[in-house]
Formats: structure tokens, C-alpha cells, sequence
């Protein structure tokens, strides 16, 4: 099985009486709270998504990942994983992670604190300092003072009950993985329901590997993006009716979007290396935003590594979809079709159908998938006291 990135699983989850002994410990330290994106990080790092990472990094990895998008020694990693918090605390002091609501999550062994430049992070990581773009603001928003140390976790972040069937951290998927006999794994990333495009692209990446596993992001995203467990369900739908069991396998990344295209692609692509994936399906516009970036930059990123440095290959794919020519879906590789044979909706026009209730045409969408969400469209309406 491939190895993970570094050459180790991280495992920073306190087993029992470990656990115990943090716990008792943390109720006389000063606390840091965590937003839920810093929460998911935490995860993360417990659970070896972020390996070879032990903690939240310093200015040295800081500095190199911007300029560079590698860790200090040189490996390769795109985006800073830090904590940046206004909580006052000084090098050598242990600290309590709470998230948000006050729950124990783990503690950090403080061994830096340094201020980050903002407009620098923002520069390169994000291609833009516009604070319109998400990214950006969230990262404004934290501010500039960081601290940095090795964490060990003492719970994680809760999920949705309707999760925890795919709650498969690293260790847990490449004991799947090894179970079922696959070799390759290509791994899917996803933040939206899987309409008949991306069906197409994880289909067709199928036939090269193994299984499939589809990934999806279930941490914090934008507000107008469709709540998780809406797009479970629709995974689950597609699952049942679409797929083949044997080889396809779903659970969720407890990860956070940064809506950094490019260089998400590659953050996205090291994370699925750690949970087993052999091989990484990078699409038009991966983890892009607006029109912040091209539409095949995320690809284009992979050229500035040699392939052993990164250890998972991509597999690229343009833009794919319904040809009325070859009654089939397809791309601008395998299709002659120009613009006026191809279907394709607009984000918003797809949002005006399924608030009707009109399911949009088969050739964009399962029925089941589009069902769904026409469901949860309306109860959220008739949550928010609009009519249907």
C-alpha cells in the first residue's frame, strides 16, 4: 500500500489512560478556543489526514509553504495548517483546546508564537488579496498571531449521527482498502452532489484502479453551499442505484474548504495519499471560487512537482457532459458536439428548477439526486417561513 505522505501514519489521538491523565491536567490550563475550521484541522492532525504534520506549524514551515509550498525540510505542502488565535500565552506553555462550545478536544505544547503576514498568505496561497473571496476572509478574519507546537488530541470534533457510519480516519480506510483486495485507489473530492459529470469522470477513473473512493468534504463551507448531510444523502442514492459495491467506497474528510483552487488541489491530493489513495481525480476548476482563478489551473499546479516528490498521480479530466450528438455523456476530447449539443445548466438555473420542484433533465442530474434536493429546498423554506 502507498505510503503516507513523510513516511508515517501520525497518530495523535490519546489512547485511555493517557486520555485520562490530559483531561484531569486541562481543567487548570488556559484555554484556546478553536473556530471550526481550526477544529477540523485538529482533526486532522489527530488522525494522521495531515501526516507527516505532529501540530500546528511554525514560522519556519509558515514561510516556506507560502513562497515555496513545501515544509521547511523540503517536502511538498501547499497550504499553512496554523492556529492563529488572540489568546494570550508565551513559548514553553501548554494550553486546552476547547471548540466552540466548550468541549475538550486536546491540548498544544506552545514553542512559538510569530505573526503571520496576511497579505503575503494571501498573495500566494490564494492568487488574490481581495477579501470577497472566502479564503481570504477567513483568514483575515483570525488575524495575524499564531502559535505553533506539537498537539495531542484527548476527543475529536462530533459529527451528524447520519455520519458516523463514514467516520474512516487514515487508518481505518487502508484497513478497507486492504480488506477488499484494492491495489489503487483513486480517491474523489467533492463539496456539491455528484450530478451526471461527475458520475462520468469517477466512473471513467474507475476503469484504470481498483476502487473508488469518494471523499467528500464534509467541514465548514460557504452558506450557499448545500449542508452535508443533504449531499450524503445523495451519495448514498447515487451509491444504491449507480454504482458497484464492490468497488466503490464512501466516507467523509472532516476537512474544512479554503477555496484555494490550485493550491487546494494539491493539500487535497496529499490528504487522500495519508487515507491510502493511490491516485487523485482533479477536475475543471478544483476547489475554485468565482472566477478567481482558470479554469484548468488546479492541473497545471501538478507540473511544479516531480510526480515521486507528491508519491499520488492525478488524474486530469476536462470539463465533461451530456452530448445530444452521441447520446452519451463525453468531453471536447471524445465529442465533436459544439455548445448548442451540449446540455449544460447554470448553477442558478438548476437552483430555480429544484425550488419549483421541477427536477432538472436527466442528463444533468439522477431523479433520485435531484428528489433529494428538492426536498431539502423546500423544508429549508418552510424553515425559514417561505412558501414553497
Amino acid at each position: 500500500m502507498i505510503e503516507p505522505h513523510g513516511g508515517e501514519l501520525v497518530d495523535l489521538l490519546a489512547r485511555a489512560e493517557k486520555r485520562d491523565e490530559l483531561k484531569k491536567e486541562a481543567g487548570s490550563l488556559d484555554s484556546v478556543s478553536l473556530t471550526p475550521r481550526q477544529a477540523a484541522d485538529l482533526e486532522l492532525l489527530a488522525v494522521g489526514g495531515f501526516s507527516p504534520l505532529r501540530g500546528f506549524q511554525g514560522s519556519d514551515d509558515w514561510r516556506r509553504i507560502v513562497d515555496e509550498m513545501r515544509l521547511a525540510d523540503g517536502l511538498p505542502w501547499s497550504i499553512p495548517v496554523t492556529l492563529a488565535t488572540g489568546a494570550d500565552a508565551a513559548e514553553g506553555d501548554r494550553l486546552a483546546l476547547h471548540d466552540e462550545g466548550g468541549r475538550l478536544l486536546g491540548v498544544i505544547d506552545v514553542e512559538e508564537v510569530f505573526e503571520r503576514d496576511l497579505e503575503r498568505e494571501a498573495r500566494h496561497v490564494y492568487r488574490t488579496t481581495d477579501e470577497a473571496h472566502p479564503g481570504v476572509a477567513a483568514v483575515q478574519a483570525e488575524g495575524t498571531r499564531c502559535l505553533a507546537g506539537p498537539v495531542r488530541a484527548i476527543d475529536l470534533p462530533e459529527h451528524p449521527q447520519a455520519f458516523q457510519d463514514y467516520i474512516l480516519p487514515p487508518a481505518a480506510s487502508r484497513a478497507a482498502f486492504a480488506e477488499r483486495g484494492w491495489k489503487t485507489v483513486v480517491g474523489f473530492q467533492t463539496r456539491n452532489p455528484i450530478h451526471r459529470a461527475h458520475e462520468y469522470i469517477t466512473k471513467a477513473a474507475l476503469e484504470s484502479v481498483d476502487g473508488l473512493f469518494i471523499h467528500p468534504l464534509v467541514g465548514e463551507t460557504k452558506s450557499d453551499d448545500i449542508p452535508a448531510d443533504v449531499r450524503m444523502r445523495c451519495y448514498e442514492a447515487l451509491l444504491q442505484h449507480y454504482y458497484v459495491a464492490d468497488h466503490v467506497l464512501l466516507a467523509i474528510n472532516p476537512a474544512a474548504m479554503r477555496y484555494a483552487g490550485p493550491r487546494e488541489a494539491i493539500f487535497h491530493a496529499l490528504i487522500r495519499k495519508n487515507y491510502g489513495c493511490t491516485h487523485f481525480i482533479v477536475g475543471r476548476d478544483h476547489a475554485g471560487v468565482g472566477d478567481y482563478y482558470g479554469t484548468y489551473d488546479a492541473q497545471e499546479i501538478f507540473g511544479e512537482f516531480e510526480p515521486s516528490e507528491l508519491g499520488i498521480e492525478p488524474m486530469m479530466f476536462e470539463h465533461s457532459f451530456y452530448c445530444k450528438l452521441t447520446k452519451g455523456m463525453a468531453t471536447s476530447k471524445t465529442s465533436p458536439a459544439g455548445p448548442d449539443d451540449r446540455v449544460f445548466l447554470s448553477g442558478t438555473k438548476v437552483r430555480e428548477m429544484l425550488r419549483a420542484g421541477q427536477r432538472p433533465p436527466e442528463e444533468f442530474t439522477r431523479p433520485e439526486v435531484a428528489d433529494i434536493l428538492i426536498d431539502a429546498m423546500r423544508e429549508s423554506a418552510e424553515g425559514q417561513g417561505v412558501p414553497a
